[in-house]
């Protein structure tokens, strides 16, 4: 990858990460399910930003929906904004995006020197992107599962089109979404991460078996 493509992806997440560091938890002051009285507040807040055109269609008029990501934000202490944006329903299982992993990757305290590392050929099979970081904990350098475009194909990620439009930047938010389950699964707070949903959906192979009497049964 060009270095001026990789700082063009890593500026891109900076941005989400000065949005965690900086916003404060004002949204909500307590768990929004804690009380009757809590939740009502919340829900009126809810109703009024389902209505907004500026959030996706996930939330517009649907402000349950809304009051789950008001509780995400105040959790994770960011924009709810940020949280619609990167937080999205498919197939009917909720799911972060890939530049949301890295948000919460960044945001989340427990790693600095957060960094893509591709290598492999463009072009290629072998062409792959890694998350890298060091735990703050105990200085270790971690590294995230590798990508490549040969896991890509026989996976069958494929199939979607921005694989085939701008691989390197779907390399770079699937290797996201990889260590931030492996390394900072509570950050995710129970949701798929993207990808998923699609794995999750894939229908079972149809399994023939033979029994001892010769006859063929179908499962």
């Amino acid at each position: 990858m060009a270095e001026n493509e990789k700082q063009a992806l890593l500026q891109e997440e900076n941005k989400s990460e000065n949005v965690v560091s900086t916003v404060k938890r004002t949204a909500l002051a307590t768990n929004p399910f804690s009380d009757t009285d809590q939740f009502n507040n919340i829900f009126k807040m809810a109703q009024l930003i389902s209505q907004s055109d500026m959030i996706p269609a996930t939330y517009k008029g649907k402000p349950m929906n809304c009051v789950i990501a008001l509780e995400q934000a105040n959790r994770m202490g960011v924009s709810p904004l940020m949280v619609m944006q990167n937080l999205y329903v498919v197939k009917g299982v909720p799911s972060w995006s890939g530049q949301g992993c890295m948000m919460i990757i960044q945001g989340c305290g427990k790693f600095r020197d957060v960094d893509y590392v591709y290598s492999g050929e463009k072009g290629t099979d072998s062409r792959s992107c890694k998350v890298v970081a060091t735990r703050i904990s105990d200085g270790k350098r971690i590294e995230g599962t590798e990508i490549t475009m040969q896991m890509v194909k026989s996976e069958g990620w494929i199939s979607n089109t921005k694989w085939k439009n701008m691989p390197e930047q779907m390399l770079g938010y699937r290797a996201a979404t990889f260590f931030a389950r492996m390394y900072c699964p509570n950050e995710l707070n129970g949701f798929a991460t993207e990808g998923e949903a699609e794995d999750m959906n894939h229908k079972p192979q149809r399994i023939e078996a033979i029994n001892v009497l010769g006859d063929t049964a179908h499962e």
